[in-house]
């Protein structure tokens, strides 16, 4: 099954003060981790959408098998990157099976996570692999291509969890809990060691 990588890293980071997706974990920066994870489980291509931000991205991913798609309208909403992501890895590969939608603010997500998600897929025979986590369903997400319409299809300002809801029964949740804890303000950052500690145990 051959799957591509959709890494979301155009956002603001309005709430953060700064670019998160540069925020060290662990000795590495959050969009250093999450692209790292998925080139190391196999996926290709791997996609980065940048915004504002762009040349830097750039910069912290030297080195790596990445395909960095520049999103103009970045400012207009989730979906806007999500359509330009998911139609580069098209472009890039037309044999796709399917597209993880990544972001570089859940710390706790994995090799392990996304083996474990993109394994789901192949025992559940769903379209949809979504995390589940603080009574929810998002990213990480795997949509099979004939999801490929529905994201390319997705209003500027609307996140690919409205096809999941739109399509409950094609969904096969995976428990993640730790999916919960995602990076948006500076108190969340000095609070992640302390969590670190808590999911590890």
């Amino acid at each position: 099954m051959r799957v591509a990588a959709v890494v979301l890293a155009a956002g603001g980071s309005t709430r953060f003060g700064k670019p998160k997706q540069f925020a060290l974990f662990q000795g590495e920066t959050f969009i250093r981790r999450i692209v790292a994870a998925a080139i190391e489980v196999g996926c290709a291509p791997v996609v980065v959408v940048t915004g504002e931000d762009s040349a830097q991205v750039t910069l912290e991913l030297a080195g790596l098998t990445v395909s960095i798609a520049l999103n103009p309208r970045w400012s207009t909403g989730l979906g806007s990157s999500i359509g330009v992501g998911v139609q580069r890895a098209i472009d890039l590969a037309a044999d796709l099976d399917a597209s993880l939608l990544l972001t570089g603010d859940q710390p706790f997500v994995t090799v392990a996570v996304l083996a474990q998600i993109i394994q789901l897929r192949l025992t559940s025979g769903k379209p949809i692999v979504a995390s589940a986590y603080a009574t929810a369903l998002g990213i990480p997400a795997l949509y099979d291509r004939s999801c490929f319409p529905d994201l390319l299809r997705l209003k500027e300002d609307s996140g690919a969890k409205k096809i999941i809801l739109a399509r409950p029964h094609d969904v096969a949740s995976f428990g993640f809990p730790a999916g919960e804890i995602d990076i948006d303000t500076a108190a969340d950052y000095e609070k992640l060691d302390q969590a670190f500690t808590a999911h590890a145990t």
